[in-house]
């Protein structure tokens, strides 16, 4: 998406006639359907005055283009400024802008990672340049057509505000500086050179326009890259917070010991990378030489990526690489560098099969580590049992002396429309009231069927591109094929409808067998897992009434442990229970409905609830 685009001649004209921050906007008010800060129109004033001075200059034609703000696809960062045009050889370029107001800024002994004071306080940025490169390789990985054509990308930073005092260009950031250069106050020369050297001739081919309307590259999925990545190359560029996070946790793994454990807690939804920065941290420390491993209650993800390494590592290896909540009962104190804790908010109190040993499982893992790094979001707490909260690591981290770090990760991938989608899943499902009320404007692929054979047929037909598209249901049915391997499970009549749940054939793998889109997943052997379009069928459990979104625990199955001894609980504590429970079948549908990265088909047993989605 693109918020401002223009010939060179009239952003110049716009900028001339204090019209260009209300051009832009206007755009985010009627596109993006949110107003911004008069901060955020502030800047965009002063920095496209200064980007206008830097193109005053005949050898910049007047009919290269200019775009402003434009979001990278399947992410929600944005490019500040893009300047295109042809050069030498005939050569389409894309000169990328990252621009910033800032005037000062400390040195991070963390890489690509700088101190500056944002938003009323310091913070830890990524760099300038390391931000423009990375925008940069996120756009030549996502986007066909600047590969296919040939499209020549440019990145830099310009900090107009800045007085060059040797932080911003300290030889500490020379890796990324040398990849995108930066210019500084009294430097616009320097960056019209710059320019210069790859725009020459105009914008004739509307390089932009070609960008914006290119084919999406299908995503990477973190399982397939794992082989690679263990082989030390760079799948996945990590911007902004997870580049952050992932330095962060790297300089606490190097200071923690026994007797000054750390312990570091990593909060983010859906799409914001917590799989990805947790399976390049266990990558990086276990370069390192130090003892790390992969933890997660749930074994979906485990059993995924380690079939995917099978046949490249010694099953010896990848078994000590990866391990579940409830082994480390008995670990001895600090026996482990790092616990790498993904989605940690599915952690249980008791370990073992009938949930009666060890005391909590967050008080034995950080015993077991010097570092402890809990990923986690408490709105995917999907169980009865799921305790996983940020509270709870608190609580035993301080009865260990352990140091607490906290960060959080923002909405970058998974969701095509990031940010936007997930916030007008929670106002859909009565979560939370957000101001996204339409998918107006957000690029992601939502459908509402009114036939669950009909949803099935689209994303079989889906599934038939890149085996990368699944069904999904919400625990409403019994497991029938359990004792009769014939016997159909989720079946609505009324539409002839009838699959197998995932659980007898391919259990944890079910989500990458090639043959399982012919069955049908649950919350247990997809959550922490992605495909590239998900099919959902929402049970019974999730009605309309009255313009409210209610809970109705009655309709799971009964074979169905997330909700067991609700009942009991009701006696005990009824409104507590009740807000637990109705938690729990909320938190599973938003879940299920998060894990297409490219779209998401849904019918509703509820025709009412179906109106509503619809609608």
């Amino acid at each position: 998406m693109i918020v401002y685009q223009a010939s060179k001649a009239a952003f110049s004209d716009d900028v001339l006639n204090d019209q260009i921050e209300t051009k832009i906007h206007s755009f985010f008010q009627k596109h993006l359907n949110h107003s911004t800060t008069k901060q955020e129109i502030l800047s965009w004033k002063n920095s496209m005055q200064y980007m206008d001075r830097v193109l005053n200059d005949s050898s910049i034609p007047d009919d290269c283009g200019v775009t402003i703000e434009f979001q990278i696809p399947q992410s929600a960062k944005r490019i500040d400024f893009i300047l295109t045009g042809r050069g030498d050889e005939d050569k389409d370029y894309a000169v990328l802008v990252e621009l910033k107001q800032w005037s000062e800024a400390t040195i991070s002994n963390k890489d690509a990672v700088i101190h500056s004071f944002v938003g009323g306080r310091v913070r830890e940025l990524t760099h300038p340049s390391y931000q423009a490169w990375s925008y940069a390789a996120l756009l030549e990985n996502f986007n066909e057509t600047v590969s296919q054509d040939n499209i020549q990308l440019r990145p830099c930073a310009y900090l107009h505000n800045y007085v060059d005092d040797e932080v911003i260009s300290n030889s500490h950031y020379q890796e990324y500086i040398e990849k995108a250069p930066v210019f500084l106050k009294g430097e616009a020369v320097k960056l019209r050179n710059f320019i210069k050297q790859f725009v020459k001739y105009g914008d004739d081919r509307k390089i932009m326009y070609r960008i914006e309307q290119g084919r999406i590259r299908p995503s990477k999925m973190l399982a397939d890259s794992m082989v690679a990545m263990l082989k030390g190359q760079e799948e996945f560029v990590m911007i902004d917070e997870q580049k952050i996070v992932y330095e962060t946790a790297l300089q606490l793994a190097a200071g923690a010991n026994k007797n000054q454990k750390e312990v570091f807690i990593v909060k983010g939804g859906p799409g914001t990378g917590k799989s990805v920065v947790a399976i390049n941290l266990l990558v990086e420390l276990t370069n390192r030489g130090l003892l790390a491993k992969y933890v997660s209650k749930n074994a979906a993800p485990r059993a995924v990526y380690e079939s995917k390494l099978t046949g490249s590592m010694k099953r010896g290896v990848i078994s000590n690489l990866f391990g579940g909540s409830g082994a480390y009962l008995d670990a001895q104190d600090g026996v482990f560098d790092v616990l790498v804790i993904d989605e940690a908010h599915r952690l249980n109190e008791k370990s073992g099969l009938y949930n009666n040993l060890g005391v909590n499982q967050i008080k034995e893992l950080i015993n077991a580590a010097q570092c402890s790094v809990f990923f986690l979001d408490e709105d995917q707490r999907v169980h009865i049992n799921d305790i996983g909260s940020r509270e709870e690591i608190h609580k035993w981290a301080n009865l260990a002396g352990a140091n607490i770090t906290e960060m959080e990760l923002s909405s970058q991938f998974r969701c095509g429309g990031s940010d936007g989608y997930l916030a007008w899943l929670d106002h859909m499902l009565q979560i939370k009231e957000t101001a996204n009320t339409t998918l107006e404007g957000i690029n992601y692929d939502f459908k509402v069927f009114d036939s669950p054979e009909e949803l099935r047929m689209a994303i079989v037909e889906k599934n038939s591109v890149n085996n990368k598209s699944r069904m999904v249901a919400g625990y409403c049915w019994d497991w029938t094929s359990k004792k009769n391997s014939m016997a159909n499970d989720v079946v609505i009549p009324e539409f002839n409808f009838a699959m197998q749940w995932n659980l007898s054939t391919d259990g944890s793998l079910w989500i990458i067998s090639p043959e399982s889109v012919k069955e049908i997943g649950c919350i247990h052997t997809c959550q922490g897992l992605e495909v590239d379009y998900i099919g959902v069928i929402i049970g019974p459990d999730l009605i309309m009434k009255d313009g409210k979104v209610l809970t109705q625990p009655s309709a799971r199955a009964k074979s169905d442990r997330s909700i067991f001894g609700y009942k009991k609980r009701m006696l005990e504590k009824p409104e507590e229970t009740k807000e637990l429970v109705r938690g729990i079948i909320k938190n599973t549908y938003r879940t299920l409905m998060t894990r297409g990265m490219k779209g998401c088909y849904v019918y509703f047993s509820d025709p009412e609830l179906r109106a509503y989605f619809s609608s």
